[in-house]
C-alpha cells in the first residue's frame, strides 16, 4: 500500500502497471518485443515522470512529459488490440486505466499555478 502522500496518479500509474505488465506478457513473441515492450517502456517512463513531478517544486514540465508519454501508450495499445494480439475486454479495461490515468494528469496540471506560457 502506497504512503498517503503519494499523488493519484502516481498510484494510478503503479496499479495500471501491475495490471498490464502481466497482460503484455501474454503477448505472442513477435509482438512481444517490439510493441509489448514499448508500452511497457512508455509506462514506465510516464511512471518515473509523476514521481519526479511529486518531487519538484515545478511539475508543470514532467506532468506534460508524463501526458505526452502517456498518449503514445494509448495509440500502441490500441494497435496491440488492432492486431488482435490483446482481446477486446483486455483492451477495453486497460483504455479505460490509460483514460482515467490521462484525466488525473491533466486535472493535477491544471492545478498548477501558472507559470510563463510555452512557446
Amino acid at each position: 500500500m502506497a504512503a498517503p502522500t503519494v499523488p493519484q496518479a502516481v498510484q494510478s500509474c503503479h496499479e495500471l502497471l501491475l495490471w498490464l505488465v502481466p497482460q503484455l506478457d501474454k503477448f505472442p513473441r513477435t509482438r512481444r518485443f517490439t510493441l509489448g515492450e514499448r508500452i511497457e517502456t512508455g509506462l514506465l517512463e510516464v511512471l518515473e515522470l509523476l514521481v519526479e513531478a511529486a518531487y519538484t517544486r515545478n511539475k508543470d514540465t514532467s506532468l506534460r512529459r508524463a501526458n505526452l508519454k502517456l498518449e503514445v501508450v494509448r495509440h500502441l495499445w490500441r494497435l496491440a488490440h488492432e492486431l488482435k494480439v490483446t482481446a477486446t475486454r483486455q483492451y477495453e479495461h486497460g483504455a479505460r486505466l490509460i483514460d482515467d490515468l490521462g484525466r488525473q494528469i491533466g486535472g493535477w496540471l491544471r492545478s498548477q499555478p501558472t507559470s510563463e506560457p510555452h512557446a
